[in-house]
Formats: C-alpha cells, sequence, structure tokens
C-alpha cells in the first residue's frame, strides 16, 4: 500500500456530482475534539471556511448548539439553502438519529442530530457517520455510474464505508461499515470498547498496536508514534506490534473484498501515515486472501486530503433524505 501524502487532487475539487448541489451547502465535519465547517459555491469551490473545539464533555446539547454556531459563522449571509454534516458515532441518516456512540462525546448516542441542528440553523439537514461522508468523493470518484468501494479508516478506532454498484450500504440503524467490529483472530481473547471481544479494532487501531506492544514489552509507550519510532530503530517488540495490526487490517480487509467485489479498495485515518512496515504488511495480507478474479487488487491511500470530510458532508444534501425545521417542535 503507498502510504505517501494524501490529497493528491487540488484541495476539494474532484467530480462535480460530489461537490456541487447546484447552490450553496454547507458542510460539518464533527469530531471529538473539532468542529470543521466549510460553505460551498455551486460549483463546489469553497467560499469560506471555520473551525472550533467540540465542546465533548458538555453534552449533546451544547454540541449542537457549536455547530449550529459554526454554521453561521462560516455564512454570515445566510446563502446556503442546505447543510451536510459528517459526525463521529453510528448515524442512521433516514431517522437522523445518533443509534449509538462511544463516550468521547458525553450523552452524544440517542440524539437527534438531523432534526435538531434543523431547528437550530433554519436549514435542512441531511447527515452520516464521519466515515461514510468521507468515501463518498472516493465513490463518486470511480470511473461510471455502478463502482463498488471497500474504504476503512484505521486512527484511533477503525471505522469503514462499504459502497455496492454505487449505493453505500447503511444497513440497520446506520451500522453498516463498521469494520472494527469484525473478528479478528490476532485479537483473539482482548476485550472490545463495544462490549464484545476479540474484535479488529483492539489490535489494528493506533490505541490497539500500542496496547499490543505495551503487553508484549511491560512498558509504558504511550502513543503509537513512540511505538513507530522504535520500530524504526529496529525494536523487534514494535515492528512485531505493527506487523500484526497491519497484518489482522489486511485479512479483514481481503476477506470483506471477496465478498464485496469492491472496484477499488481505500485505506486512510493516520495509523497508515506510520509508514511503509505497516502499508507492506496490510498489502502481504491483504492480498494473500484475495479470490483469482481480484487478484491485482491492491490498497490505495485516499484521493482526497483534509477537506474530504466536509466535502463528503455537503455531498450529503444531494444523495441522503433531508431533515426539515420544526420536526422537534
Amino acid at each position: 500500500m503507498n502510504t505517501g501524502p494524501t490529497g493528491t487532487r487540488p484541495e476539494c475539487t474532484g467530480p462535480r456530482s460530489a461537490a456541487a448541489t447546484g447552490a450553496v451547502v454547507i458542510g460539518l465535519d464533527l469530531g471529538g475534539t473539532k468542529i470543521a465547517a466549510a460553505l460551498f459555491a455551486s460549483d463546489g469551490t469553497v467560499l469560506a471556511r471555520h473551525t472550533r473545539p467540540t465542546p465533548a464533555g458538555d453534552g449533546a446539547a451544547a454540541v449542537l448548539d457549536a455547530l449550529a454556531a459554526a454554521a453561521s459563522e462560516v455564512d454570515p449571509d445566510r446563502l446556503a439553502t442546505a447543510l451536510g454534516i459528517a459526525a463521529a458515532g453510528v448515524i442512521d441518516p433516514r431517522s437522523g438519529m445518533v443509534t449509538s456512540a462511544t463516550d468521547s462525546i458525553s450523552g452524544w448516542a440517542g440524539t437527534a442530530l438531523g432534526p435538531g441542528l434543523a431547528n437550530r440553523t433554519g436549514l435542512p439537514v441531511a447527515c452520516d457517520n464521519d466515515v461514510r461522508a468521507t468515501a463518498g468523493p472516493e465513490l463518486a470518484a470511480l470511473a461510471g455510474r455502478h463502482g463498488s468501494l471497500l474504504f476503512a479508516a484505521v486512527g484511533t478506532g477503525v471505522g469503514g464505508a462499504l459502497a455496492v454498484d454505487g449505493r453505500m450500504l447503511h444497513g440497520a440503524s446506520g451500522i453498516a461499515g463498521h469494520l472494527g467490529h469484525l473478528p479478528s483472530a490476532e485479537a483473539a481473547g482482548l476485550p472490545c470498547t463495544c462490549g464484545a471481544g476479540g474484535h479488529l479494532e483492539v489490535i489494528a487501531s493506533g490505541p490497539g498496536i500500542t496496547a499490543h506492544y505495551e503487553r508484549l514489552t511491560g512498558s509504558p509507550a504511550g502513543r503509537l508514534e513512540a511505538v513507530a519510532a522504535r520500530a524504526a530503530q529496529g525494536e523487534r517488540a514494535a515492528v512485531h506490534a505493527i506487523t500484526t495490526g497491519a497484518t489482522a487490517a489486511g485479512r479483514v480487509l481481503g476477506g470483506l473484498a471477496n465478498a464485496l467485489g469492491p472496484d477499488r479498495v481505500v485505506v486512510g485515518g493516520g495509523v497508515p501515515r506510520i509508514g511503509a512496515l505497516y502499508g507492506d504488511a496490510l498489502t502481504a495480507a491483504f492480498t494473500a486472501e484475495l479470490m483469482p478474479p481480484l487478484r491485482g487488487l491492491v490498497p490505495e491511500p485516499p484521493l482526497f486530503g483534509h477537506d474530504a470530510a466536509v466535502l463528503g458532508a455537503a455531498a450529503l444534501t444531494t444523495t441522503l433524505p433531508l431533515h426539515h425545521p420544526g420536526a422537534l417542535r
């Protein structure tokens, strides 16, 4: 897997179907620490940007208020006709609800994200999980209208998105694509944050790799970057922790590729950026799983850079149900 810098296309540009909606729209990206906002013109160019901290510890209402404030800040003249939001958690775009979430945002599970934000902004709102939204422009970039995509985001967790024949899969309660909760032999016996055990996330995510290193050595590492630095110096335990996590991810993705038959497999997130040791191990494990018709398929880095989530969020306004103001009143 090529683990070089992402964003090989000009910033926030791409297929017209991904960026341009025929109207001015707002894209919001909600993470556990930061809210990013962008105002998009009808041709997909960025008219304005804004970022602010996420008040993650202050409860769901405070987060919705901050999202609305970010939308107002990026669009003071109220040019936008709709708003799309890419949000952390399990998001059901049909109901607009956060159906499940970790405690990175206090009280986030059960939040009426779409209707709540529509009431605060006065705009129709489309919402989805942040990884699926980020994968949207990648799907739109595939040649033809019926491409299939397997997208993984490996960072503090392991998220993903699945698209088959040009259609992004959402599944019951919006849970489709949560690749981190697939079983992994390398994670056998390890408890997962979801309450089950043996899931990919606890061995292949950044914290998972770091925790595995600490189990091997009995000494703290703190962050994945420290493990990567020790691996670069040839420390066997660090090399083993990284390649184990990468191999686990590669095997799971290879098995999914056999099930879905994707035209393209994309692996993004912070973990692949630690270098070739990770990328080479993931690719080797991935290709070893493939059935003959898929041989030659290799994981690739994302086409889009740091604007991918807000770009994908804006595009949600043309592909998903819109939640209108007044639904909660």
